[in-house]
């Protein structure tokens, strides 16, 4: 059963990590996180979260292949998931897209505010 409230944050910059923990926890959400892919895929078919916000350059196991074998799972076809990226990754980005991904946030062009106001909408 998904929940409506629980976010998975998959991200390996710590710094950035503990700020979107930190405030979207302040906002009331309950959030899980993973800093490679892999442990990002096994939290979200135990966890169901409502919504993904995933790194596309991860270790382990990549953004778009954890997007990849989250859809091909019954659990995972229908999570939001919001790709965080940079700059010089636009045609991955159109690859998370093509896979399902739903919106997407350019690490430099956001501020925390943003984020929030993208979540609660995604969780409307």
């Amino acid at each position: 059963m998904k929940s409506d409230k629980i976010i998975l944050i998959v991200e390996d910059e710590v710094p950035l990590l503990n700020v979107l923990y930190d405030k979207l926890t302040l906002e009331g959400f309950s959030i899980v996180k993973a800093m490679d892919g892999k442990a990002g895929l096994e939290l979200a078919l135990a966890e169901h979260p409502a919504l993904i916000l995933l790194d596309i350059n991860l270790p382990v196991m990549d953004g778009i292949s954890m997007l990849r074998e989250l859809r091909k799972d019954p659990i995972g076809k229908d999570i939001e998931v919001v790709m965080l990226t940079n700059f010089s990754e636009y045609k991955l980005l159109a690859d998370a897209i093509a896979l399902g991904a739903h919106d997407y946030l350019v690490k430099s062009d956001w501020k925390l505010e943003d984020v929030v106001k993208l979540v609660r909408e995604k969780l409307k």
